[in-house]
């Protein structure tokens, strides 16, 4: 059920509140400025059904915010599969770009912060997903054109729950670690964020 009027307003001054002397905000993307979990979830079980196996939904909420080919690595460990990932990757991405992304919802109250603070604060999105399908979010969310930097999967070495991706994203933004503010839903994302030094609200938790 859609979120009131009334329970939006009552998180978004809740973030707002928490998120005050900071000089960047970074935000992860599936699950906190986009309303898309359940459809990433649809498009793993989905490759996994056409390649003959049932996966379930589990798994990907307990792996939120790793980059996909790590996701599909602990897949195969889990359930002695034996997908490719890069091909796993590829067919996952082609199904969410080709008949989900389109109908990407924004989880409200962390848009409205995010453009509330555009061109007030340095603005980053911090990602598990691979750069076209997140610039391709922004987009439908009607927020690409306010977001300074972006880091997607596979532009750090190590991906969350690692520091890399907030180290990288501070760094292009030119703002210390202690001085940003991460926006996630997701364990691995507010673990990357305490490893790299930074602030985090869960957006999923007010």
């Amino acid at each position: 059920m859609a979120a009131s009027f009334d329970e939006i307003n009552t998180k978004l001054e809740k973030l707002t509140n928490l998120s005050q002397g900071f000089k960047a905000y970074l935000y992860d993307c599936d699950g906190t400025l986009a309303d898309n979990m359940g459809a990433h979830k649809e498009t793993y079980i989905r490759v996994a059904a056409d390649k003959g196996h049932k996966i379930e939904a589990d798994i990907i909420d307990e792996l939120a915010g790793w980059p996909v080919i790590k996701v599909i690595e602990e897949i195969n460990k889990r359930y002695n599969t034996s997908f490719d990932p890069q091909e796993f990757v590829d067919l996952k991405y082609k199904l969410f770009l080709d008949h989900y992304i389109e109908n990407t919802l924004p989880v409200v109250h962390v848009v409205e912060h995010l453009k509330n603070h555009a061109l007030k604060i340095r603005i980053g999105v911090v990602s598990g997903s691979k750069r076209p399908a997140v610039e391709k979010t922004l987009r439908v969310l009607g927020i690409y054109d306010l977001v300074e930097v972006m880091v997607c999967a596979g532009e750090t070495e190590h991906g969350k729950p690692n520091p890399d991706p907030f180290l990288k994203a501070a760094e292009l933004l030119k703002v210390k670690p202690e001085d940003c503010l991460v926006f996630e839903d997701g364990e691995a994302g507010t673990v990357s964020a305490e490893a790299a030094g930074m602030k985090w609200v869960r957006v999923d938790k007010l």
